[in-house]
């Protein structure tokens, strides 16, 4: 039975502004390294009917009747993140990653431990300790932030901060950090404190699924991510242990900070799961890096510069000081002309986050529209006449239409 409706005689309003998206995304770059294009499958999957059921609790022990068919379809979910990231238990209801980290901090730390992480202006993210963040607000945090010289999170300085600070709980991952994160050493520096590794791999997860950027087992006791991002599947959060942890984890989730799991968010989970073990997505992730690299080398060469010098993942960070410009006024003005970006911070900003003086850029989402090197070099062009004329209308219009031959020439909606 397939049960069919038209939004647009029930709601033309949303409607619209569906169709009003489409063709934004359409027409313009796609250059947020957090945002990515899910499949037809994976938007049928988390558009079905299976939005209707409440499901509290595991597969085999509801607190409803008539799961048999979402028991079916998590179990599904569970086993393939498994067998994806060699992990030995998943749990895939945390309805983003933000609560998959919360749940990690609730289950095994207790308020007021001190949990050792990565400088939100280094890096990081809100959930490593930032203090608007819970977080930040229920445990002592010690941050670790980047080399001055190398731009890069030092072995050394993570180990040394350890054994001053002896943190319960040890935490590597970040949101604006381009080079491959050195699982090892934060195995070493949690050893030596007998603390707990945490990887929180949201960025990184479809490039580690796909053999582009290593995989943090069996170095971590814990893994957190989204499944957006990289990855490409539906939004939502995910979490990745060892046996030891799972039960603490899985009570924390439901009925700790959750309720009911959003079951049709969990079947699109399964399907990019799926997707992702595919030959065609391990080549997907591996151009997905090629082609970071290629416009981090491509803007090196017109003069910008790039936190670390380059990038060893699908995202890379422009520090526009001295270029005039700051990262909100480069956000609007690449906006302007269909190229979507955020200001971002970068290290030891001077600028508020609000201002920030630079712009995070990523490559997920054009790679998925089919981007190859000649792609790459003219998206290289465009920003840089856009960044360096950000004020000149004239100019910004004729990249405008540059940027729609690009969208025209690698349709997303085939």
């Amino acid at each position: 039975m397939v049960l069919q409706t038209s939004l647009s005689q029930t709601d033309p309003a949303i409607f619209e502004l569906i169709q009003k998206e489409a063709q934004r995304k359409e027409l313009s770059l796609e250059l947020i390294p957090s945002e990515n294009c899910v499949s037809a499958a994976t938007r049928e999957a988390v558009g079905s009917i299976l939005t209707d059921k409440y499901c509290e609790g595991y597969p085999g022990a509801r607190y409803y009747g008539g799961c048999v068919n979402y028991d079916e379809v998590e179990r599904l979910a569970v086993e393939r993140a498994k067998t994806l990231f060699s992990a030995e238990t998943a749990n895939v209801q945390p309805h983003s990653g933000s609560t998959a980290n919360m749940a990690v901090y609730y289950s095994l730390l207790k308020p007021g431990d001190t949990v050792l992480g990565p400088r939100l202006d280094h890096g990081g993210h809100l959930t490593h300790g930032s203090p608007v963040n819970f977080s930040g607000k229920y445990f002592r945090i010690v941050a670790y932030g980047l080399d001055p010289q190398t731009q890069r999170y030092e072995r050394d300085e993570i180990i040394r901060l350890a054994r001053e600070h002896k943190p319960k709980m040890i935490i590597a991952g970040a949101s604006a950090y381009s080079r491959q994160l050195d699982w090892e050493a934060f195995r070493i520096a949690a050893d030596e404190v007998g603390a707990i590794f945490m990887a929180d791999i949201a960025h990184y997860a479809g490039l580690i699924a796909g053999g582009a950027y290593q995989n943090p087992f069996p170095f971590a006791d814990v893994v957190t991510s989204t499944t957006h991002k990289t990855l490409r599947g539906p939004r939502g959060g995910l979490i990745l242990a060892k046996k030891v942890f799972a039960s603490a984890l899985d009570k924390m989730i439901f009925p700790g900070i959750q309720g009911g799991p959003h079951m049709h968010q969990v079947a699109g989970k399964a399907v990019a799961f799926l997707e992702a073990q595919s030959p065609e997505f391990k080549k997907y992730a591996r151009q997905v890096v090629k082609n970071a690299q290629l416009l981090a080398e491509e803007l090196l060469k017109k003069g910008f510069k790039i936190v670390s010098g380059g990038t060893d993942s699908h995202l890379l960070l422009l520090d526009l000081r001295g270029l005039g410009v700051t990262g909100a006024q480069a956000e609007v003005a690449l906006d302007q002309v269909g190229i979507t970006v955020n200001k971002n911070t970068v290290p030891d900003d001077p600028q508020p986050p609000k201002v920030t003086s630079g712009i995070r850029i990523g490559t997920p989402a054009i790679t998925s529209r089919g981007f190859d090197s000649t792609d790459i070099r003219e998206v290289a062009n465009c920003i840089e006449m856009v960044v360096k004329n950000f004020s000149k209308s004239q100019e910004l219009e004729k990249v405008r239409g540059r940027v729609i031959e690009l969208c025209q020439k690698r349709p997303l909606f085939k």
